[in-house]
């Protein structure tokens, strides 16, 4: 039995899988977002912890059997995540988070401070990296930056609380903007132009390797022995791992709080202009690219909370409003409420409603939520497909997997055949356990992270793809027309 822990932005999920890859026992435990000023957003990471604390002694309660017998530990978790340590291990502020888009400033100051960085790291200096976030923690708050003993990401701070060590892997730490990704390993260059240095980060393994044991006293606190924990990864990497997305030309998208469309590679191969970010996978020699959009599903939940429904009712009402011929064509809706990554790379960027008229109902808005979030991840596979990279299987995971009417408008939208793999929607949680299997067994990783049972086939509806692709050129010519707004409005 192997355990799998995701540390995601709007809930902590633990699974529990079996040597035959079955499911036996998950929970799950909901977390918040703090957003203190525009722009921000932040986490306790004590609320991590007791949240893990929490799922753990749920499966205590429902599935002793299966947790005791379990032999190894995976992690995988939200990235880019600042956890500021002090000389005692103790968080010095609230972690900041992936979707928080304060250090755009520091983004240009430390290119200008490191002229090579794009080529050292091979993506392009966002907001939502690591390493300007440093940058503004010592602009901004100088005293606290002067206490910083350690950096660690969001999922590495459980691991340091689980087994006492500092580590983590090349996947999540390629999203720090301080990693060589080439390489697999730290730049001393990028480092120091942020003012730090090693010292400040964790030891890298691979994901798939073992990072340390559990905590003696946490083992007997869980009803485990102190098996090995392994070094995890960023959540898209496990995800991958999880449906078996670990070779050229496999890939998938992930609709979870934000979207993700990723492809793996035998190769390092950087595009940073466009806003494709090329990372480390989680296992040995291999990496990634993805493009990224801040917003998805949470694009949904926020209008659910908005307009007084839920989701399920919304994307109901959605599609049987489509079904009508004679309904008006609906409002445009550019999903930037986080800003946005890929190919923009504007963390400015608002969400936006155009087109409204009195004829246009709930239905509509859901409807154009929809398809808002579908454009955006379309701009991100035309980025993609810039660079070469193409897609010969694309699975989708993640909670907005469990609508086959979004996958419809997905599909159309891409033009691209979109494969649903029976238990996607536990995505990173279960590749995380493939991990701790792997750390503790030491297979062969092409046996172990195989392809998930295919659920349905969603295909594109070819009138709705030629619809989408007059709608997709105003979406574009909108969010251009709005940028310069963005920015005075953050202002």
């Amino acid at each position: 039995m192997y355990l799998g822990i995701d540390l995601g932005t709007s809930a902590l999920k633990a699974v529990l899988v079996d040597v035959e890859g079955r499911v036996c026992g998950q929970a799950s435990r909901p977390l918040e977002v703090s957003r203190p000023r525009p722009l921000w957003s932040e986490q306790d990471p004590e609320a991590w912890w007791q949240a893990c604390q929490g799922a753990i002694a749920d499966l205590q309660a429902r599935h002793p059997e299966a947790l005791a017998a379990v032999r190894g530990i995976g992690l995988s978790g939200q990235m880019h995540g600042a956890v500021l340590l002090d000389a005692r291990g103790q968080p010095l502020r609230p972690a900041i988070l992936w979707n928080d888009g304060r250090s755009g400033p520091q983004c240009a100051e430390l290119e200008r401070r490191e002229p090579e960085a794009r080529t050292i790291t091979g993506n392009l200096a966002m907001a939502g990296f690591t390493a300007p976030k440093l940058l503004w923690v010592a602009e901004h708050e100088p005293e606290l930056f002067a206490q910083v003993v350690h950096v660690l990401l969001p999922k590495d701070y459980l691991r340091y609380r689980m087994t006492g060590e500092l580590v983590s892997d090349p996947s999540d730490s390629a999203g720090t903007y301080w990693l060589d990704v080439a390489r697999r390993g730290w730049s001393d260059r990028m480092l120091a132009a942020t003012g730090l240095s090693r010292r400040h980060m964790p030891e890298l393994v691979e994901g798939s390797e073992p990072s340390g044991r559990l905590d003696a006293d946490i083992a007997r606190q869980w009803g485990l022995p102190p098996v090995p924990v392994a070094g995890g990864g960023g959540d898209n990497a496990a995800a991958a791992v999880g449906v078996g997305a670990i070779a050229r030309g496999q890939g998938f998208l992930s609709l979870g709080t934000s979207g993700v469309l990723f492809a793996a590679s035998d190769a390092c191969q950087p595009d940073p202009d466009n806003g494709v970010h090329t990372f480390c996978h989680a296992l040995p020699d291999t990496w990634h690219q993805m493009a990224v959009h801040l917003s998805a599903a949470s694009c949904l939940t926020w209008i659910a909370q908005v307009t007084g429904g839920d989701e399920a009712t919304l994307l109901a009402e959605a599609e049987r409003a489509s079904a009508d011929a004679d309904r008006p064509e609906g409002p445009l809706f550019l999903p930037y409420l986080s800003g946005e990554r890929t190919p923009h790379n504007d963390p400015h960027a608002k969400g936006v409603f155009f087109g409204l008229t009195p004829s246009h109902d709930r239905a509509a808005l859901a409807q154009a939520v929809l398809e808002g979030v579908a454009f955006a991840i379309a701009e991100g596979r035309d980025a993609l497909a810039a660079t070469g990279t193409s897609f010969e299987t694309t699975q989708v995971v993640g909670g907005g997997a469990r609508s086959r009417y979004w996958g419809r408008i997905l599909a159309a939208a891409l033009d691209l055949p979109l494969t649903y793999p029976l238990g996607g929607e536990l995505g990173p949680a279960y590749g995380a356990a493939r991990l701790g299997r792997l750390a503790e067994s030491g297979e062969d990783p092409a046996a172990v992270c195989t392809a998930l049972p295919v659920e349905e086939t969603v295909r594109p509806d070819p009138a709705l793809t030629v619809r989408y692709r007059a709608r997709r050129a105003r979406f574009a010519e909108l969010y251009q027309t709005l940028r310069p707004l963005f920015r005075q409005v953050s202002d």
